[in-house]
């Protein structure tokens, strides 16, 4: 390979890597705290009560909700690769999805995080009307406290995906330190996918 090609070729950051980690760390620690309570207070109230209440849930809908979200991890890789070659929009034509750059595949991540919030609203509007709130039962709290907490999660991603965009869209060319910030983004929003899956394994399937 030679000396400019490699030279064009971005590495993953250090130390904004390890920083970034170190974060996404303790963001671990308070999911694992929601979890700690959710199972914790479903041992207390004792699985009848739980299955009654877990009964109102949608598991098809929240299934295609979280399809969404997890094929959105797909989409922004994607977008890392083209970031990491330094391509930040498409070099074809729109249809032609193998030319595009970080921009089109980060805003194809964002509408995907939209879709997933905005699904994730339709369950509360539904859950709310068959009475289950966040003050009504222990179950209705952890349940909204914590998919609620994982939504604004989603919400902070969307933002960064927003604010990534808008930079790229004003810059006159495409830098190192943009394509990092890319890269960065995306550690924290697969981050918030995974703790998803396992939300939704804990609360929608395990019963």
């Amino acid at each position: 390979m030679s000396t400019a090609a490699t030279a064009h070729k971005i590495t993953r950051p250090n130390l904004v890597a390890v920083g970034t980690i170190v974060w996404l760390s303790s963001e671990l620690m308070f999911f694992a705290g929601l979890f700690a309570i959710y199972f914790t207070t479903r041992a207390v109230q004792g699985p009848e009560i739980w299955l009654q209440s877990s009964e109102l849930l949608s598991i098809p809908f929240a299934a295609i909700n979280t399809t969404v979200l997890v094929l959105s991890s797909v989409t922004c890789q994607f977008g890392v690769f083209a970031a990491e070659r330094f391509q930040n929009k498409r070099t074809g034509s729109f249809f032609q999805i193998s030319t595009w750059g970080m921009r089109e595949w980060f805003s194809l991540t964002f509408l995907m995080g939209a879709f997933f919030i905005a699904g994730q609203v339709y369950e509360y509007a539904v859950l709310v009307s068959e009475n289950l709130t966040l003050s009504s039962t222990a179950y209705g709290s952890i349940f909204y406290i914590a998919t609620g907490f994982h939504g604004l999660h989603v919400t902070g991603g969307l933002i960064a995906f927003l604010i990534v965009l808008i930079r790229v869209a004003k810059a006159r060319r495409f830098t190192h330190s943009q394509a990092t910030t890319a890269i960065v983004v995306s550690y924290y929003w697969h981050f918030v996918d995974v703790v998803w899956i396992a939300l939704f394994a804990a609360i929608y399937l395990i019963k």
